[in-house]
Parts: C-alpha cells; sequence; structure tokens
C-alpha cells in the first residue's frame, strides 16, 4: 500500500505542460538580496584591519567568480563583465547574461542587455563607538524568458557569512500565449522559502512578506543563534570577563535585530 501511494504521489507531481507562447517570454524576473556579516572589533586598530580583511576576502574578482557560478547555476550564458573595486573600500561587479548562447552581432543581445542582469555592490563599514563592523552586499539578479533567479538562492547565501538576509523577488510585465492570453507569472510560488534548502532555513528565523496579487514575495532571515567567537575580530572570547561577553553578545543581538527589522528598537 505504500508503494502504491508513493507511485499516486509521484504521478500528481508531474510539472505542468510548458505554456506555448506566441513569441519571446517578456516576463522580467528579479531577485534582490541585502545580505549582512556582523562583527566586533574593540580597537580602532582591530576595525580598520577587518576593513582591510573584508575588502581583501570580497574583492571584485571573487565576487565576479561568485557571479559567473550563478549565471551556470540559472542556465544562463555570459554576454558581458564590468567590475570595480573602490578607493578606500568597496567593490562592485555586473554581469550582462543572455538565456540563450547568441551571436556578438545579433538583434537578440540587445534585447538581453535591457533585461538580463546580475550585479553586486559591498558595503563595509564600521561604528566607532559601539565597535561593531557590519558588512553588506547587494545582490541582484534580473532573467528574462524561462531562466528563473530563484535557482540561484543557496548558493549566494552560502557564498557569504549571512547573518540577515533580506530577499524580494518580482515578476513584472506578462508574456502571450499562442491563443493571445495575457500570463503574468509562468511558475507557482507562494513564498521564496520554497527554494531554499531546509538545512539553511533551520538555522534562520524567518518572516515573510508577500502581496500574491502584485507577484511579489520578500522573505527576511535572522541567524537564530551564534558563538560569540566567531564574531570577535582579532580577539576571542576568553580576553573577556563575563560580564564584557554578556554586554558584547547584547551589542551584536541589537544590531542584527534593528537590521532586520529596519528600524530602531533599543
Amino acid at each position: 500500500m505504500v508503494a502504491k501511494r508513493i507511485v499516486r504521489n509521484g504521478r500528481n507531481r508531474r510539472p505542468r505542460p510548458k505554456l506555448k507562447l506566441r513569441g519571446f517570454n517578456n516576463l522580467t524576473k528579479t531577485l534582490s538580496f541585502n545580505i549582512y556579516d556582523v562583527c566586533y572589533a574593540k580597537r580602532p586598530q582591530a576595525r580598520k584591519e577587518y576593513l582591510q580583511y573584508i575588502d581583501e576576502e570580497y574583492n571584485s574578482d571573487r565576487l565576479v567568480r561568485i557571479l559567473t557560478e550563478v549565471t551556470e547555476i540559472i542556465g544562463a550564458n555570459v554576454l558581458n563583465i564590468s567590475s570595480q573595486d573602490y578607493d578606500p573600500m568597496g567593490a562592485s561587479v555586473t554581469v550582462l547574461i543572455a538565456e540563450e548562447p547568441v551571436e556578438p552581432k545579433s538583434d537578440q543581445v540587445l534585447a538581453h542587455l535591457d533585461k538580463s542582469h546580475l550585479c553586486i555592490h559591498t558595503y563595509p563599514e564600521t561604528d566607532s563607538r559601539s565597535g561593531v563592523s557590519t558588512f553588506r552586499v547587494d545582490v541582484d539578479v534580473s532573467t528574462c524568458g524561462r531562466i528563473s533567479p530563484l535557482k540561484a538562492l543557496n548558493h549566494l547565501i552560502d557564498s557569504f557569512e549571512s547573518d540577515i538576509v533580506l530577499m524580494d523577488y518580482r515578476v513584472r510585465g506578462f508574456t502571450r500565449d499562442i491563443k493571445g492570453k495575457k500570463h503574468f507569472i509562468d511558475h507557482k510560488i507562494h513564498s521564496i522559502q520554497q527554494y531554499i534548502k531546509r538545512r539553511i532555513l533551520h538555522r534562520y528565523h524567518c518572516v515573510d512578506i508577500n502581496i500574491y496579487q502584485e507577484n511579489l514575495f520578500h522573505t527576511k532571515m535572522l541567524l537564530k543563534d551564534f558563538k560569540l567567537d566567531n564574531y570577535l575580530f582579532a580577539l576571542s572570547s576568553a580576553d573577556f570577563s563575563d560580564g564584557e561577553q554578556q554586554k558584547i553578545r547584547a551589542i551584536l543581538e541589537q544590531e542584527m535585530t534593528e537590521i532586520f527589522y529596519s528600524k530602531h528598537i533599543f
């Protein structure tokens, strides 16, 4: 009986037939990330070294590798890559992509250049008063056609030390089928979370804000637990008294909570 039930369930999960479109799939699917990494650096020199470390660890070369991997994961093709490291800190990378391999001068390239791209920007900063240093990464993956940026979710979260993750997914425009009917979305989705692996979701508190009639989906994630030693730069918890450890933990929790809720709470 169990085997038969599994077979029936498998049949029920057959993918829906693909839409037969009149022309190119004009739906634009955009996934936007804000990823935050929080650290505590007590001394001014330690904060300076933290910023240098972040700037070297996540320079434009590494960001190019990450976005190139994302391109492969979503099944797209790279058309052009532009990267820049900034003085005194920070980096940006933009990748133009296409759904199919295209000729360099074809009209199809121009169509893809307007809609399909990946970009990433980094924003390291420190607070001399509290000792907290926060590294923010902004990532945008925008595609048109059949390829979906949702396939890159897990890889992007794993590519950074993600204490807080804020995500927006939006499907814009419409595409017509061969009968002339307009389709404003071409896939089923009730939450961004359904595309995130369980091993990742298990580590985070997650909140959804979804506007289904607008094809707009928002998910934010806050790390549940953290070990203090993983958040101390150039020092360890043994360098602090129990009281100091509690104070530092409270400072880090305040920073992460306020970023998660996007407002001053304490």
